[in-house]
């Protein structure tokens, strides 16, 4: 498995430093990716009566995307991960740009993890259509898979139109790996139809067996390889070299390629916790 990190940008306000700090560090510590969430404005509790979102308007968010063209200047080999990009809120041959850029600048780490997101007050704010966004986002993929890997196209779909266009320069990876959030019976078989890979959030057990076999019936389905569908798991870390050695044993025998160690909502306050947690998950697992 390859062993990631998620970057709590939720604990550490915005610092430009301990970005650097951070990415600097994770990549020395022999961690092969860092994962970065993705949400553009929070929603005021004051005016959204019943608020109930796990972010609102006080949680910090780094804009991922342009973020990891920092990070692409400051660091080597970390692979660049979203989970992810809500994808059907964005324009899709900007977001199809951007990461082309990010690919670039980097050299090839960028891995583009998307989703249809949840928060109603995001989309309105961003003027797209929250009602439709599930059936938008598979002509996305197939739109931003079209515009890294051909010079110039004409796309005439449901939701898009392209005529004659295209990105310039392509970015390394052509295409750019394209993964997908995936908790409904939807986006599952959508991960398996169409991804690279997906990012379960449910832990080993049952619903994680469940979950993986739907994936997997639907490659099939769509005449894929099921093997070459990577599965991104996620363990947070609660100071237990015990228990976070269990888990990455569990998430190893369910299938997972990948795995992401989170560190917030464990009560780190700085950056140099945050590093010296991961530190720790180092000596475990790297």
């Amino acid at each position: 498995m390859r062993i990631g990190v998620v970057f709590p940008q939720t604990e550490l306000g915005g610092d430009a430093s301990a970005v650097c700090a951070y990415g600097q560090r994770v990549e020395e510590l022999g961690f092969t990716h860092l994962l970065a969430y993705d949400h553009v404005v929070g929603a005021d509790p004051e005016v959204h009566t019943g608020w109930d979102g796990p972010y609102d308007v006080h949680t910090t968010f780094h804009e991922p995307l342009v973020m990891f063209g920092y990070l692409a200047a400051v660091t080597t080999t970390l692979e660049l991960v979203t989970k992810v990009v809500i994808l059907p809120q964005r324009q899709t041959v900007l977001v199809a740009k951007q990461a082309a850029e990010i690919d670039l600048l980097s050299r090839g780490r960028l891995r583009l993890g998307v989703g249809v997101g949840w928060n109603t007050v995001e989309y309105e704010a961003l003027g797209e259509d929250f009602t439709n966004r599930g059936k938008r986002v598979d002509e996305q993929i197939e739109l931003m898979r079209r515009l890294w890997t051909e010079q110039t196209l004409t796309f005439d779909g449901t939701h898009h139109r392209v005529t004659g266009a295209g990105l310039a320069p392509l970015p390394v990876q052509r295409p750019i790996p394209v993964w997908i959030g995936a908790m409904s019976r939807p986006a599952l078989e959508r991960a398996g139809r169409l991804a690279d890979g997906w990012f379960p959030p449910m832990s080993p057990g049952p619903e994680l067996d469940e979950a993986r076999e739907v994936v997997v019936r639907s490659a099939i389905a769509a005449d894929r390889d099921p093997a070459t569908i990577g599965m991104e798991a996620h363990i947070t870390w609660h100071g237990d070299r015990q228990l976070f050695a269990d888990e990455l044993a569990q998430f190893a025998m369910a299938g997972a390629t990948h795995v992401s160690v989170n560190t917030t909502g464990v009560g780190l306050r700085t950056v140099d916790e945050h590093l010296d947690a991961v530190a720790a998950v180092a000596d475990i697992c790297i």
